[in-house]
């Protein structure tokens, strides 16, 4: 199934400073929601560093970014000072948010078979539709895509 002209699912979770954030506050602009393993891990933090690094030319295109993990809001916090994140990031513990987008689930590790987050990002259109998917990230050009797709679509 996917999940491109389908409404965001709707949820709430706390952001890095124990605000809720529903899938309510998102409506009005374009959102970028990517989802991430851990906090302070290389990949995850070349990845955030990525969007840290286009955040401005992200926001002059009208998205505003959103991280999503099941760390906790001590982590976020931590990782947001360390990295110096301009971005917010959601607490989603139980991975209800990340189930709904098939963001969590079995996938290889170090050749091991795992459960956990899958690294994906979804861009969510002004009325809460999400309108274009990225499954299994790989992160090395990845922002660029959706820089990218943002000029070419929205």
């Amino acid at each position: 199934m996917t999940l491109v002209g389908q409404p965001l699912p709707t949820f709430a979770l706390q952001d890095d400073q124990g605000r809720t954030v529903t899938s309510g506050d998102l409506k009005g602009r374009w959102t970028v929601l990517y989802a991430y393993p851990k906090d302070s891990t290389p990949g995850c933090t070349t990845e955030a560093c990525d969007f840290r690094d286009a955040w401005s030319r992200l926001e002059t295109l009208g998205a505003t970014v959103y991280g999503i993990s099941r760390d906790s809001l001590k982590s976020h916090q931590n990782f947001i000072a360390k990295q110096n994140l301009p971005f917010r990031l959601l607490s989603d513990p139980e991975a209800t948010l990340l189930k709904a987008l098939g963001a969590y689930g079995p996938k290889l590790l170090y050749g091991k078979q795992v459960e956990g987050v899958i690294r994906s990002t979804y861009l969510i259109d002004p009325q809460g539709l999400i309108r274009h998917t990225w499954p299994k990230v790989s992160v090395k050009g990845h922002v660029q895509e959706v820089i990218e797709w943002l000029l070419k679509n929205k």
